[in-house]
């Protein structure tokens, strides 16, 4: 048993506080439409507009996007400026791959292009973002399957595990920590390293609820995450290890980073799962960014804090892979 190394600013930029105000604002009134007990044609079509609109999202100016198949999953590298390797025949010797976020719904490899790209540009190293599959045209083990595969793909190729980070936010913070238990458990060799952004845990809303962030959040971000689990997980239980990360046995993790924002209703999931992590003997850090968006780092260089996490977070990748 380890404890984890606890990383807190003490306040919010202008800029940022500015933001997340009219963020807010902006996003209130479509998470007061998750609401129901399913998946209704109308949210599906809302969401369905989404990823149309941020499929065509570019990468930063100077990047290389490659689309591949990846063990029959959609995928594509993406080289941030001035990574090399762009275009050369094979598969690169060190990769993050990157686990998009969304809700387990919707999302895809446009909706993070650009943040993507930082962090390729940040680390040095190409980014392979994997489209896996959504919820409801495959079910949620499925999802984890699509993602396990992108793993299993890399290491096909000769990627050593020693040099691949996997990463994701929000929902792909989840899938982060489900792919490399699953690979775990198949006998595959564990990452490098974990990063998790502003990541699910915890996959019901007892903790949360309960947590002094749900009384402050005027966003409904809560009620719709309610929602979102109830359409995800179609009955099954989040006291399951294999559903809720946090309750399982983490022996034998990599070292992991996981990065969130003080304010947001998930923050608990971060905090739980470093102390979870901490005591299966895992080297976990928790970096705590005051009164943020959820999955901030989207947001750079708008908001002063998102470059300097961004830049955390290249570090400890380039620790891991010795880039």
């Amino acid at each position: 048993m380890t404890d984890p190394q606890i990383r807190r600013r003490e306040r919010a930029s202008l800029r940022s506080r500015v933001v997340t105000r009219a963020m807010n604002r902006v996003s209130t009134p479509y998470l007061a439409k998750l609401t129901g007990e399913a998946l209704t044609p109308q949210i599906a079509a809302g969401l369905a507009k989404f990823d149309r609109m941020s499929a065509r999202v570019p990468a930063l100016r100077g990047s290389r996007v490659e689309p591949v198949s990846v063990g029959g999953v959609g995928a594509e590298w993406v080289y941030g400026p001035g990574v090399p390797g762009a275009g050369k025949p094979g598969v690169p010797s060190r990769v993050v791959l990157y686990l998009h976020g969304g809700g387990w719904l919707f999302g895809n490899l446009g909706s993070h292009r650009r943040m993507i790209s930082r962090m390729s540009r940040a680390t040095g190293i190409p980014v392979l973002g994997l489209d896996y599959r959504l919820i409801p045209a495959v079910t949620f083990e499925e999802e984890i399957g699509d993602c396990v595969a992108g793993y299993r793909w890399l290491l096909e190729q000769g990627v050593e595990p020693d040099r691949i980070v996997i990463m994701g936010d929000s929902a792909g913070g989840h899938l982060t920590f489900a792919t490399a238990l699953r690979a775990r458990d198949e006998g595959l060799p564990v990452p490098a390293a974990l990063v998790g952004i502003s990541g699910v845990y915890e996959m019901s809303t007892e903790t949360k609820a309960a947590h002094p962030n749900s009384a402050a959040d005027r966003s409904g971000a809560l009620p719709a995450f309610d929602w979102m689990m109830r359409v995800v997980l179609a009955g099954a239980d989040p006291a399951d290890g294999k559903v809720s990360p946090v309750h399982a046995n983490l022996a034998g993790l990599p070292p992991t980073l996981l990065v969130v924002s003080s304010s947001e209703v998930i923050y608990c999931d971060s905090e739980r799962m470093a102390d979870a992590l901490a005591d299966a003997g895992v080297d976990c850090t928790l970096s705590v960014w005051p009164d943020q968006l959820h999955v901030f780092q989207a947001f750079g260089p708008l908001v002063p804090e998102a470059t300097a996490s961004i830049r955390e977070i290249a570090h400890f990748v380039r620790s891991a892979v010795q880039a």
